[in-house]
């Protein structure tokens, strides 16, 4: 298993080295930004495809049976955390993914590219109707960790951001402990590729 993620081109550099070291198939797991407004923080979301603007990246069957079916039909890949809920309504209309996120589209491209079949599973984070606050948004730095200098300016400079920031942290705990509840139940199912 190789973990990395916070922009594309990071994840595209994993998968590319999970395709190089004999990997039989991708998965795009973790987080996600809410585009359909009825998923509550905490919801999980398999799609059938990965929507990266024009491209379409379906997903393998054997996959998604795997991880128990599909919820919804897409999620968006983004190049950056699409922060305003108008942002996220607009994608929603566009696209029709109930979701977006920064991997899903690199780790597709990859699975493509080397003819490996992907999956994604996904646990919303922030839901549709939110405007994630600026201090998310400085949040993680280029190799994928959390600068604490950053977002305690970015708090400082703006104070009225906490209640926002409390929120998105009681969001996101939701969402790993469903993601964390998922992967306990794929342990005991066996995966034939």
């Amino acid at each position: 298993m190789i973990a990395a993620g916070g922009t594309p081109a990071r994840a595209q550099a994993a998968a590319e080295r999970a395709c190089a070291e004999g990997a039989a198939a991708l998965l795009s797991f973790g987080l996600a930004g809410g585009l359909d407004p009825a998923l509550a923080a905490g919801a999980l979301v398999i799609p059938h495809r990965v929507v990266d603007g024009a491209v379409h990246y379906p997903v393998a069957d054997m996959l998604l049976a795997w991880l128990g079916g599909a919820t919804t039909e897409a999620i968006a890949a983004a190049g950056a955390t699409v922060a305003p809920a108008a942002a996220k309504a607009l994608l929603w209309r566009s696209s029709g993914a109930a979701a977006v996120d920064l991997e899903s589209g690199a780790v597709a491209a990859v699975a493509r590219r080397h003819g490996r079949p992907f999956a994604v599973l996904r646990a919303i984070c922030d839901p549709a109707w939110r405007d994630l606050p600026p201090a998310a948004l400085v949040a993680l730095d280029g190799a994928g960790a959390i600068g604490l200098w950053r977002v305690a300016g970015s708090v400082l400079a703006r104070p009225s951001q906490i209640p926002g920031l409390l929120a998105l942290a009681g969001d996101a705990a939701r969402a790993r402990a469903s993601l964390v509840r998922r992967v306990g139940e794929l342990g005991g199912r066996t995966l034939m590729l």
